[in-house]
């Protein structure tokens, strides 16, 4: 990835505050607890005709309590090896602190090796300017200190114009733009981190058995065995009544935005615990966005005494858990044995396919037409409903358009025959279909 800028610091000085301005949209969730970001988090920006990727970082912390150290530590390290530019962050509200002078030691050793900039945040007012002087103590970057505030925007110009010397390559606007977006989504401690770090090989998010780990929606680039595509990592979503705290309702919010600018939705369930009812509200959520859905149940390997109609019984319960929605196909994995995980990822670009599959008119009229005939609408009120033609419409997801006469008496369970009839010639598994009576 080229053009790629990395923000660091100890926790708390600003560094998801400055990403968002970066990157001119609020991505990361900002609070004043510290060790809010844990993964990284990407995303892209534009300055004077240039474009680049900013990497959003926890906290770097040495020994404290915080239970997730390491990993943040470590995601913070990968972050700067990959990054053409570090920015180092810290606070002039607070001043100098230990933690900054520990993590000075930790970007000495890329001295050298790339561009490092020592940014002081919260710079809003001259006396806060000036009071910056005391960071050249840490003796890191090229001996400038670039003084800005990530809240308003003030001094980030200048330290963009110095960022963006560095890169030769104007680079693309959107690298991703156009590429399959692929959601995990999924009640927390399902494997869903798990999932997205198995398939990427690399440490993309941090995985625990706590609940609540992931807080992000992390997307991440896959390209592997002819698949191109972005798969998102999101945070698990529990009932309301189950959200306790600001940061766990932003963490929410920002797994059902990813949901919705998805293309298809990996729904995970526990196979331990089988479908529940956040499992259903997940689907209907996905259905109700009109996404592509693949049911996946994963810790499979911990099911004890399975039998040859133990996947058919599962299958049952969950069909009949989620009706009236029957088009999702269920596939069963263990992430942790690397059981069928490409398989859900082959079905999961099947169904994106299907997404957009275009059925042409001259053949959608001889199948369904036939068909039509065969078993008519029933009449209402002595009046018979008659259709003529059906075409498909030019929109994102399949919606089918059959003209009649009398588009108002159509029943329900009519269209829900048609939809049958046309998943059974076209395919469309995983897709919802809409259906549309307009009058001819």
């Amino acid at each position: 990835m080229k053009n790629t800028i990395a923000i660091v610091g100890r926790p708390n000085v600003g560094k998801s505050t400055l990403f968002n301005r970066l990157v001119g949209q609020r991505k990361a969730i900002m609070d004043n607890q510290s060790g809010v970001t844990r993964d990284r988090h990407y995303g892209y920006g534009e300055w004077t005709g240039k474009y680049y990727t900013v990497i959003d970082t926890g906290g770097y912390v040495h020994n404290s309590d915080d239970i997730f150290e390491g990993e943040i530590n470590k995601q913070v390290k990968l972050a700067i090896e990959e990054a053409d530019v570090v920015l180092f962050m810290v606070d002039v509200d607070t001043g100098l602190h230990g933690l900054d002078e520990e993590f000075a030691n930790v970007l000495r050793r890329y001295q050298g090796k790339k561009p490092i900039y020592l940014v002081a945040n919260k710079a809003d007012t001259n006396q806060r300017a000036h009071a910056a002087g005391e960071f050249y103590a840490l003796g890191v970057g090229d001996g400038e200190i670039f003084t800005v505030s990530s809240a308003n925007g003030s001094g980030t110009g200048d330290l963009l114009d110095a960022v963006v010397s560095h890169f030769d390559d104007p680079w693309e606007e959107e690298p991703d733009s156009g590429l399959p977006k692929i959601a995990v989504v999924g009640r927390p401690n399902v494997g869903k981190s798990s999932l997205v770090n198995l398939l990427l090989g690399a440490e993309r998010s941090i995985v625990t058995d706590i609940a609540g780990t992931t807080r992000d929606a992390i997307q991440a680039h896959y390209s592997a065995f002819g698949n191109e595509f972005i798969l998102v990592d999101t945070a698990g979503l529990r009932r309301k009544s189950k959200v306790s705290e600001d940061i766990e309702f932003y963490s929410v919010l920002r797994s059902i935005r990813a949901m919705e600018e998805s293309d298809v939705c990996i729904v995970m369930i526990d196979a331990t615990r089988g479908i529940e009812a956040q499992d259903v509200n997940i689907i209907a959520l996905a259905d109700k966005n009109r996404k592509g859905i693949v049911i996946l149940v994963n810790k499979w390997d911990l099911i004890e005494n399975k039998e040859t109609n133990t996947i058919k019984e599962i299958e049952e319960r969950i069909k009949e858990k989620i009706a009236p929605i029957a088009y999702p196909p269920i596939i069963f994995t263990s992430v942790l044995t690397k059981q069928r995980v490409h398989k859900a990822i082959e079905v999961a670009i099947q169904v994106y396919e299907n997404k957009r599959k275009k059925i042409p008119t001259s053949q959608l009229n001889e199948v369904m037409l036939r068909e039509i005939e065969q078993h008519q609408p029933p009449s209402v009120k002595g009046k018979m409903v008659r259709i003529k033609y059906v075409t498909q419409l030019p929109t994102h997801n399949p919606v089918f358009a059959f003209f009649c006469n009398l588009p108002q008496y159509v029943k329900e369970s009519y269209i829900r025959f048609l939809e049958n009839r046309m998943r059974e010639h076209f395919g469309f598994e995983g897709v919802p279909i809409g259906i549309v009576f307009r009058k001819k």
